[in-house]
């Protein structure tokens, strides 16, 4: 079937089974391999991206599913050449990486959850994070980074993403 839809701010069409998960058509087909796949099956948030404003899972969808809507992962979080989304860059300066195989669905979730709710608090950030899974970190740094970003990007008038 062919789908079009955008991704990361850019028109795509592109040619793909019925059956094909998005995540696979992300990873395989498009050469985006920010969106990771832990689980597979919606239990990780490893593959978290943004389907028209709103945090989905990647593993849980099907390609067809993407058809006409408006799809941001990782990769078009911040421009290519640009500086890092506030979230990327509190997680770094905040320390909130060790494997980083989380991360990626770590600041999308976070990244959606503060274009909604800007005055966020330390229990809003948990929530945000509640469908993702850190084996390495605790989730401390993670929070602390959600909460950087939060006034980063009050002072620079919302997210970029």
């Amino acid at each position: 079937m062919k789908l079009t839809f955008m991704l990361n701010g850019s028109p795509v069409s592109v040619e793909t089974p019925p059956d094909r998960r998005l995540v696979d058509l992300l990873r395989e087909d498009l050469g985006l391999t920010g969106t990771k796949e832990g689980c597979g099956t919606g239990e990780c948030g490893a593959c978290t991206i943004r389907a028209d404003g709103e945090t989905k899972l990647a593993c849980l969808m099907l390609a067809a599913q993407a058809q006409g809507r408006d799809i941001v992962t990782i990769e078009g979080l911040s421009p290519v050449a640009g500086p890092l989304h506030p979230v990327q860059e509190s997680f770094v300066n905040s320390g909130a990486v060790q494997c980083g195989f989380c991360t990626p669905g770590m600041v999308m979730s976070i990244a959606t959850h503060l274009d909604a709710h800007p005055d966020t608090d330390g229990d809003g950030i948990r929530q945000a994070v509640s469908g993702n899974l850190c084996r390495c970190t605790g989730y401390q740094k993670i929070v602390d980074a959600g909460l950087t970003a939060a006034g980063l990007m009050k002072n620079k008038g919302g997210c970029r993403g």
